[in-house]
């Protein structure tokens, strides 16, 4: 492994080992929560979608009259990734982009889809994307996460975009996850191969293909100049700090949720 690279992991394994060992997982026990889970969490995937394109434009030519880039290297690596996560084949073989996949999953497991879609509905028609973020109905949390994406994006610096792509996320999906899909198949007698679908794909791009694929991008973009590897670990480290400030609030909703219904349980028993 690229000295650099093992150099920024190294600095950033205490949140990625808090993030993988998040107490969120212990509290991901049925289809509902879940379904709490994918409700907030789908911002993070529209939002990863963003750091991608982000990428694209400053490291491929997407203006006319084109032009070589002079970075043939990352030009490639992240169109690569691109084709993938903006036009993969979804289960049924037709070609959707990773979020069209989640939300048709969220659809499958009867998520509300409501929120993200009037979501993206009215960001089309903004002029500036971290203002509306801002005064969307959203919780903090999200909003602190979005911003935090985009005000990367408009620093404009390839190799911190490519950090906060690389390390912000979650490389790991729960085995409790799975397993919750599993159970709920066999349970109800449901068939949910949409969400499977999704989730092994996700498993099988990003460990065996686009985290390698990144890795070489971001050293390419780095190469020796040390003030952009500190950059890297800086964006790394507060990219994992919102993804972790995330998990605390999808957590605490599922966690309200339970209290919720065992009030109104109790009530019923107390009115019995």
């Amino acid at each position: 492994m690229n000295h650099n690279i093992k150099n920024v992991i190294e600095q950033i394994q205490p949140l990625r080992d808090k993030l993988k060992n998040h107490e969120l997982y212990e509290s991901l026990k049925s289809i509902d929560d879940i379904k709490v889970f994918m409700e907030s969490h789908v911002y993070a995937v529209w939002d990863f979608m963003s750091l991608l394109k982000a990428l694209q434009n400053l490291l491929t030519c997407t203006k006319i009259p084109w032009t070589p880039n002079l970075d043939s290297k990352s030009t490639r690596l992240i169109n690569q990734i691109i084709v993938d996560e903006e036009s993969d084949l979804n289960y049924n073989g037709e070609p959707k982009s990773h979020f069209e996949m989640y939300l048709e999953a969220m659809d499958e497991i009867q998520a509300n889809t409501l929120p993200i879609n009037n979501f993206i509905t009215r960001i089309k028609e903004v002029d500036t994307t971290v203002d509306f973020i801002n005064n969307y109905n959203i919780d903090p949390s999200v909003q602190s996460f979005l911003n935090f994406s985009f005000h990367t994006i408009e620093g404009g610096k390839s190799h911190e975009i490519a950090a906060a792509f690389t390390f912000g996320r979650e490389e790991i999906i729960p085995d409790m996850f799975i397993e919750i899909i599993e159970q709920t198949e066999k349970s109800k007698k449901v068939s949910l191969d949409k969400i499977n679908y999704y989730l092994q794909r996700h498993i099988d791009l990003d460990g065996d293909e686009h985290g390698p694929l990144a890795h070489e991008m971001i050293i390419g973009l780095c190469g020796e100049n040390s003030l952009k590897w500190k950059e890297v670990t800086k964006v790394s480290i507060k990219a994992l700090e919102e993804r972790i400030r995330l998990w605390d609030y999808i957590n605490a909703s599922i966690e309200s949720k339970y209290h919720s219904e065992n009030k109104i349980k109790n009530s019923i028993f107390a009115n019995a």
